[in-house]
């Protein structure tokens, strides 16, 4: 059965039942500032089925989201990634892992004592956790929001703002939200350098981070043009395929043990 010729409802069946197998893999992705040396990953969700092969996330995660896997998937994603920054921990190796976190998962009313008791039973550092949450995610209920990431930020956990810049959102929530880091999105950084629409966007973020002692990272670099515009914006930490795609733990380990080390920050 080909993927591109599956209907809606045979892949939410095929989902259901990835769910249910836990045919999910993790590979992680590096953040690292423009002289090469590592600050953390994002662990990125993959999903391969016997039949469809690789099934793409950009396919498979907006169905979980209708469908309400999301959560399931959420909950193993977070569970695993927690599962492989203890290793790296013990291994004397400690990487800041980032998780995406949906707003249906986000909206469960056990959220933060599952963060809490995932980390704890563990034995992870919490500062070694960094939750991604999209701005939907903070306008849906102001007020809930608000008292749930204060319950988040005081577990030690740090809180990033992913995609930033493509929702509808209200710059209030910056001041307001114990927010650590903003993600400019790639749509915005495909263009640069060229692009005076994506240069401004991109430096107008920048420089507002910046004034609110928030950290950046840029998404989708490329090249190396665009790593070196975004340096001469003040936005040093990058993630994309100018360093790496997503890897496997073993692929990933190997990749950061050829960087430099934090000592040659600039």
């Amino acid at each position: 059965r080909s993927l591109f010729r599956s209907d809606r409802a045979a892949l939410e069946a095929d989902l259901r039942e990835a769910v249910k197998q836990q045919q999910f893999t993790l590979h992680y992705q590096p953040q690292v500032v423009g002289t090469g040396y590592l600050t953390g990953a994002e662990a990125l969700v993959r999903w391969h089925d016997a039949e469809l092969g690789n099934v793409p996330p950009s396919l498979f995660i907006p169905l979980a989201e209708e469908s309400g896997f999301i959560i399931a998937i959420g909950n193993w994603v977070m569970g695993e990634a927690v599962r492989q920054a203890t290793l790296w921990q013990k291994a004397g190796r400690p990487v800041v892992v980032s998780i995406n976190v949906s707003a249906l998962q986000f909206q469960q009313p056990d959220f933060v004592e599952r963060v809490n008791s995932t980390i704890r039973s563990a034995g992870l550092n919490a500062s070694l956790v960094e939750l991604e949450l999209t701005e939907s995610i903070l306008l849906k209920d102001a007020n809930e929001a608000l008292a749930r990431l204060h319950a988040l930020a005081d577990l030690g956990v740090s809180l990033a703002i992913d995609d930033f810049g493509t929702g509808y959102s209200s710059l209030a929530y910056l001041k307001k939200f114990p927010i650590s880091k903003l993600k400019i999105d790639r749509t915005f950084v495909m263009g640069l350098p060229a692009d005076e629409s994506d240069r401004a966007i991109v430096g107008a973020t920048i420089a507002m981070a910046r004034a609110l002692k928030l950290s950046v990272v840029a998404e989708g670099v490329e090249t190396a043009a665009q790593r070196d515009y975004l340096r001469e914006l003040h936005c040093a930490a990058f993630q994309g395929f100018l360093c790496s795609p997503g890897l496997p733990a073993a692929d990933f380990e190997k990749l950061i043990a050829s960087l430099p080390k934090a000592g040659g920050a600039p």
